[in-house]
């Protein structure tokens, strides 16, 4: 009876090809081939390595199209190895090999449909590193917390992902968690993947720091930036721009240094103000802060469709109930829902320890269907 299940999957392997090819020229995998082939070019003439930014900039992107074009190639040769396992167990009638060989079509499936979302992103930033920043709302060690869970979250997302995770400024609580953090998230798509993270984030749970074990509802804001290239050009006044610097420590308290190297930008016009703890040196957390201040000048820049950085007005989240984008209740039941697209699962730990894939696939198929859960 083997062999009825292995022509099952013969079937549909066959019936994979049309999605096959449909994926592979929505991925713009014949330009990646030529532009490949340019970028190579490039690559092995004389001076090549004479302006080293630019060269490796092209080395990066090889890399890129590269992986692109050998992941479809891949997904093909998975195909053409189930068919010989299908072949193989109708003739032998064995089922030793069905085991391996639903595991990989599901692995093969579940390529495919990261694959798909990634033409998704058709934003002008999509492909850029980000900046995600966290604020706790109020509501003291209870936020403070909360905001340190999230904190934790994005970094084990970074990690299944492969993406590298930068912490750029961090502020202890009070007491337990933090204040503010804000990492960077280097990588293919990372904007694209995480500018659905941006809003407030609601938790529901009994609290640990209640001795009556009361149940409490906390609330922590997510901003999310994209890191915009060095050649885009933003108007900061000086005259704008408050600095203050100050002493910091690391992730959980850790000691950094004793000068005060810890540099703050306050934008007076908008009222945006970022932060740099990350490097030793105060002049490099001053760089770091500007490069925060340029880029999310002009992420508000577009949201408000301002012609100009002064036409500004602050444009700040609040961290409150009605503003919520994704609730996590954790007690009387468990369930995390997002309230703009509707998609939820009750595996409330594991979307803590970072498995938020649903959660972005829904976002990016609202987006581009514009299939929005009414409210």
């Amino acid at each position: 009876m083997a062999s009825i299940k292995f022509d099952e999957y013969r079937t549909k392997l066959h019936n994979l090809a049309p999605a096959l090819k449909e994926l592979g020229e929505s991925l713009g995998l014949e330009a990646a081939a030529q532009e490949l082939d340019m970028l190579q070019a490039q690559s092995t003439a004389d001076g090549f390595w004479d302006n080293a930014d630019k060269a490796q900039k092209v080395t990066q992107r090889i890399g890129v199209l590269q992986e692109k074009l050998n992941s479809q190639q891949k997904r093909l040769d998975a195909v053409e190895d189930m068919l010989v396992m299908c072949e193989f167990g109708i003739e032998e009638d064995d089922d030793s090999m069905l085991e391996e060989l639903e595991e990989s079509y599901a692995a093969l499936e579940a390529d495919m449909e990261e694959a798909r979302l990634a033409t998704l992103f058709t934003g002008e930033y999509d492909n850029n590193d980000c900046m995600l920043t966290i604020h706790a709302g109020a509501g003291g060690t209870e936020a403070q917390d909360w905001a340190s869970m999230l904190f934790r979250m994005y970094q084990h997302w970074a990690a299944k992902h492969d993406l590298k995770c930068e912490t750029l400024d961090y502020e202890d609580g009070d007491e337990a968690g933090i204040k503010t953090a804000t990492l960077m998230i280097s990588g293919e798509n990372a904007y694209g993947y995480l500018r659905s993270e941006h809003g407030v984030h609601r938790l529901v749970r009994i609290s640990p720091f209640d001795s009556n074990a009361r149940r409490q509802t906390s609330f922590a804001a997510v901003e999310v930036m994209p890191d915009l290239p060095a050649d885009v050009e933003v108007d900061i006044r000086e005259e704008d721009v408050e600095m203050q610097v100050f002493r910091c420590s690391g992730a959980g308290g850790q000691h950094i240094n004793k000068t005060s190297s810890g540099v703050r930008l306050i934008h007076k016009p908008t009222g945006v103000v970022v932060s740099s703890t990350q490097e030793r040196s105060q002049f490099q957390n001053k760089d770091t802060c500007y490069r925060m201040l340029r880029d999310k000048l002009v992420q508000l820049q577009l949201q408000a469709h301002a012609e100009k950085i002064s036409d500004l007005k602050g444009v700040q989240l609040k961290i409150e109930w009605g503003s919520q984008i994704r609730s996590y209740v954790f007690m009387p039941y468990q369930m995390v829902k997002d309230l703009r697209t509707g998609y939820e699962t009750s595996n409330v730990n594991g979307v803590m320890d970072g498995d938020l894939d649903g959660f972005i696939n829904a976002y990016l198929t609202a987006d581009a269907t514009g299939n929005w859960l009414t409210k």
